[in-house]
């Protein structure tokens, strides 16, 4: 497998020179300063490309291998008449990455906004800080800072007693916390930052769309894509929706194994692939983490290995716990992944599995330095430390 790391830029705390010196050999990245919709230039690749790799001949080699991600515009999603042209930029961009020899695209097709978290600094008992989710809070949000139209339909009588304490125990300044944490936008996002007012018209778009239309939408738009990708040797690798579950009135429709199942079957392509999110797809207790490994192995392009911890009261709340110590079975799923890469064909290109720690903990000298929620140095080196020694185990059975 391919130690990577998620890199955000020339303005990423995290500088490509740290980066070498974790031992990864591949960057994740994408052109962030591009808006949604429009093609993303050859000669700003090229440049991208040479700020992480123009060092290669004289320190240790980093190759800019994976996109995370080319953003996917609201009217594809929505199936909107003016699709069409998003569609083509999205593809026309996927040519130029593959002209560039960058033939590994994350993407998602999360309606309105991206990852979700309640708290961005969340501490734990040992006193490091973590990412969370907490679902009494995000009801809370919903109900009565979004106040959401009909959002009550959505909640128990009792939920809706616990998100009303859970608010009326917030300061002013929490609530406009907790407003901007799940709205406002996080660093490295590949969405707008919203005020209230315009997210509440964004989560209107989709009032009228189901599950079965957003999927129909994400099949028309992969059945133009993929015959594309595969002429290129490109492969596509979906990121499930995070947290795995309908919210805020929003259909989601990479979630399960069953959601899998749907989009294998009616797009068969082997330009279609998955980023195995095992944090994301763990966060729900119906997913089985090595089981999904093994199953969907030969459709697993690229990995982001990280585990959640779920609440024992709450499965819905979970907070971003240690790479080897959560709720999800990581030596399994690291087993599994390994094995499918054996069984790859090595004379074919993109045989290898491209890894990275995700959402580290914020620890030590990182605690009191601003950076990328999640995306601290320390703590995601830590889970990699951890992950590689996995690897080295497992190698040697």
């Amino acid at each position: 497998m391919r130690e990577a790391w998620r890199w955000f830029g020339p303005n990423d705390p995290v500088s490509i020179a740290d980066v070498r010196q974790t031992g990864a050999t591949d960057i994740v990245s994408a052109l962030h300063t591009i808006p949604t919709g429009e093609v993303w230039p050859i000669d700003q690749i090229q440049a991208y490309k040479a700020l992480i790799e123009i060092d290669n001949e004289i320190k240790s080699p980093l190759i800019w291998s994976v996109v995370e991600s080319i953003p996917v515009h609201e009217d594809i999603k929505l199936g909107r008449e003016n699709n069409q042209r998003y569609v083509e930029a999205w593809i026309a961009s996927m040519e130029n990455l593959a002209k560039c020899g960058i033939k590994t695209i994350c993407y998602n097709f999360m309606p309105v906004i991206d990852w979700t978290r309640t708290d961005l600094k969340f501490q734990l008992p040992n006193g490091a800080y973590a990412l969370r989710f907490d679902q009494q809070k995000f009801a809370a949000f919903d109900l009565f800072i979004l106040q959401r139209e009909n959002a009550e339909a959505d909640y128990s009588d009792e939920e809706l007693r616990q998100a009303k304490a859970t608010f009326s125990a917030m300061s002013e300044e929490e609530q406009a916390l907790l407003t901007k944490n799940i709205i406002a936008g996080l660093p490295g996002k590949m969405t707008d930052a919203y005020t209230i007012d315009n997210f509440r018209s964004m989560l209107a778009n989709y009032k009228d769309i189901t599950k079965d239309i957003l999927r129909k939408n994400l099949f028309s738009f992969l059945s133009q894509v993929l015959p594309k990708a595969e002429l290129l040797g490109v492969k596509l690798a979906i990121h499930p929706d995070d947290p795995p579950r309908d919210m805020l009135g929003l259909p989601r429709i990479i979630c399960t194994s069953q959601d899998l199942d749907i989009l294998f079957s009616a797009l068969p392509s082997p330009a279609n692939g998955i980023t195995l999110c095992a944090g994301t797809y763990g966060s729900r207790p119906d997913n089985n983490l090595p089981v999904m490994a093994k199953k969907y192995g030969s459709r697993i392009y690229f990995a982001h290995l990280r585990g959640v911890s779920r609440d024992k009261n709450e499965q819905r709340s979970f907070y971003e716990a240690e790479h080897l110590s959560s709720d999800v079975d990581m030596v399994g799923v690291i087993s599994a992944l390994l094995k499918e890469e054996k069984s790859r064909d090595k004379t074919q290109t993109n045989h290898e599995i491209f890894i990275r720690p995700d959402h580290g903990h914020q620890i030590l000298d990182d605690i009191n330095k601003q950076g990328n929620p999640g995306y601290s140095c320390i703590g995601r080196l830590k889970g990699l430390a951890e992950i590689r020694g996995v690897i080295k185990g497992l190698s040697s059975i």
